[in-house]
């Protein structure tokens, strides 16, 4: 199978451990049977290769996400590059045309979209895999996987079939409808739109050429700031005539709000937490290496972390993101391609991160103008090169870097590092990568 993950979105739901950054697909949550945890972009990538381990993966995501990508999935995994968000039509027609001309996929091959943050079990991806070879045998242009309700939502699309069968046609499509139209709905037999959907590869490329002037990827690639932001929905799925649904009945869910990503944790607390015997439905998730004391708390979420503290009731748990896009706070966490770092400390003058280096990784050989730069090597082992000299470092170790002076750092084993930046104008602007 060909597939394309859809990796967008925001942090603000499911603030303060989500971020612009680190979105929540991102966030580790669930529970291994070895006792680390997953995240759900590294669920459902894994979950793909239990069903089809020859399955070809593709994460479509902006480039400010592709450090997180590579974190949690290597640094081997197929990437489709939104220079820009332009919404899922110009991400579909960005990452087709990745595939083919870039890839080498034929486009008389299927390919299957479907978002990356879906909580669902393994029968899903069975479905997706029928999904496609009802694709591949061309009825249709294109393939749906419609959701069965199981409430009158008011938070996806519908899809109208044409009847009750597994597979139909479909005989028209609903936006997101209030409860009591959502409950007409239902009667009619509608399905939940879930944004898959499966398609031979020349058809969406046919399409793309159509709706937009372009001649091969990276001409896309070069113009895609340019286009117009359009759903995939309204460009392609509402205009096309030949057009199936295919039903599915198992597990799904979106987790999207703290309410709904709660009732999947498998335990009460991730992280350091203490609840005393009269708390009721309370979750607490904390990323701080600090106790949270909870003391007869009834249905709430706690979750804390370097960007906050979040204290709501669950039900009103999804009304934070107004609230959330009124604070201004510098981002304090992220994931990069060889590790993670997370602010300590934020001054006028002086600014102190957390570093992680995963065994094996290494910064960018780089150097800042405006800035000196302080390492204090707190665990591991590795080394450092400054202007082009290698010295090998240990915990206690202190090293200097001077505004100009080019440097990284290398992990041979997992390396924590204190990085303290002083100046009178600290950037991020403020970096010249070189080649070693």
């Amino acid at each position: 199978m060909n597939i394309v993950l859809l990796s967008g979105g925001s942090g603000k739901r499911l603030w303060p451990l989500s971020n612009d950054i680190r979105s929540k697909q991102f966030i580790r949550f669930f529970k291994k049977p070895d006792g680390t945890y997953e995240s759900m972009v590294q669920r459902v990538y894994h979950q793909i290769k239990k069903e089809d381990v020859n399955a070809v993966i593709t994460v479509a995501t902006a480039k400010k996400q592709v450090s997180s990508i590579h974190n949690q999935l290597g640094e081997n995994v197929s990437i489709s590059v939104e220079p820009c968000r332009r919404d899922t039509f110009p991400a579909i027609a960005l990452a087709v045309a990745y595939l083919h001309d870039v890839q080498g996929i034929s486009k008389d091959e299927v390919v299957v979209v479907c978002p990356v943050d879906p909580f669902v079990k393994q029968d899903y991806f069975k479905a997706i895999g029928e999904l496609a070879l009802q694709a591949q045998k061309g009825e249709s242009n294109l393939v749906l996987m419609g959701i069965e309700p199981i409430v009158p939502s008011e938070k996806y699309g519908y899809i109208i079939p044409s009847s009750t069968e597994k597979l139909s046609t479909v005989k028209m499509f609903k936006e997101k409808p209030d409860k009591k139209t959502a409950e007409l709905y239902i009667k009619q037999g509608a399905l939940w739109n879930s944004g898959v959907f499966a398609f031979k590869l020349d058809y969406v490329l046919k399409k793309a050429h159509e709706i937009i002037d372009f001649t091969d990827y990276n001409d896309l690639f070069k113009k895609y700031e340019t286009l117009n932001k359009i759903s995939f929905d309204y460009a392609v799925v509402e205009e096309e005539k030949h057009i199936q649904v295919m039903r599915f009945a198992g597990y799904w869910k979106d987790l999207g709000t703290w309410n709904t990503l709660t009732e999947e944790m498998s335990e009460q607390s991730i992280g350091k937490a203490v609840f005393s015997s009269t708390c009721t439905n309370t979750h607490v998730i904390n990323e701080l290496n600090i106790p949270v004391l909870c003391v007869g708390l009834k249905d709430l979420v706690v979750s804390a972390s370097a960007e906050g503290i979040l204290v709501a009731d669950k039900n009103e748990s999804s009304h934070i993101k107004p609230y959330v896009e009124a604070l201004k706070n510098q981002i304090r966490f992220a994931e990069k391609s060889w590790g993670e770092f997370e602010v300590q400390d934020i001054e006028d003058k002086s600014l102190t991160i957390k570093v992680t280096l995963n065994a094996g990784q290494q910064m960018n050989y780089h150097s800042h103008e405006f800035r000196d730069e302080v390492w204090t090597v707190l665990s591991g082992t590795g080394a450092v090169i400054l202007n082009g000299v290698k010295k090998e470092v240990k915990a206690g170790d202190v090293i200097s870097m001077p505004a100009g002076v080019k440097h990284t750092i290398i992990a041979k084993t997992l390396l924590k590092v204190m990085e303290v930046q002083i100046g009178e104008n600290i950037s991020v602007k403020d970096k010249q990568k070189f080649t070693l």
